[in-house]
């Protein structure tokens, strides 16, 4: 898939992923939400509005053109996260619809590329590696979809090298991992994060 991945539409790719870190987020009850999770940074509800903020982003990116902070939302019911994810997610897909925006450039603080390899690497990229934090502090809920995890690899391999980690790059070195891992262990090991580690 490696040599392949920029001429894939990212657009079902991301549909699927965020079906599947919809799934999750509806299955972080209230009392979970104040768990841990791999990402040190987030606890479970941190790491769900990171991705509303995420999905938010993303489409407004694709309507005006420009970076957008990714500013957590604010006053979120514990019980809505599910939905207040679900519309965003929508809301990204409907946006990306026009397929011109996929080879508009875009300009993000990691750089300009095209609008589809932004798709790949900022949306579905960040949406599986994070599917994998929330899973893991859930407790692995249910099997995830493998084939968004290659591909999310694929695109992490490409655009964050081993050896461009340190200041100013928010991932920590590649960590060891089974030569038979599955492809979520393989990815988040790629990113940073300590796969015996649960949330």
């Amino acid at each position: 898939m490696n040599s392949e991945i920029t001429t894939v539409d990212p657009r079902p790719l991301y549909r699927r992923a965020a079906a599947q870190a919809a799934r999750l987020i509806a299955a972080a009850t209230e009392g979970r939400l104040g768990d841990p999770t791999p990402c040190e940074e987030f606890d479970v509800r941190g790491l769900v509005a990171h991705l509303v903020a995420g999905a938010r982003a993303g489409a407004a990116l694709g309507e005006r053109n420009r970076d957008v902070t990714l500013a957590p939302p604010a006053g979120v019911p514990d019980g809505a996260w599910a939905k207040e994810y679900e519309e965003a997610a929508a809301h990204l897909l409907a946006v990306w619809s026009d397929d011109a925006l996929l080879e508009r450039p875009v300009r993000v603080p990691w750089g300009e590329m095209p609008g589809g390899a932004y798709l790949a690497s900022g949306c579905v990229l960040e949406t599986v590696a994070h599917t994998w934090d929330l899973s893991r502090a859930l407790g692995d809920p249910f099997p995830l979809d493998e084939e968004l995890a290659e591909y999310a690899l694929a695109w992490a391999r490409r655009a964050l090298a081993a050896d461009r980690r340190g200041e100013g790059v928010p991932f920590g070195p590649v960590q060891p991992v089974a030569e038979d891992a599955g492809a979520y262990d393989r990815l988040a090991a790629w990113l940073g994060r300590p796969v015996g580690q649960a949330g």
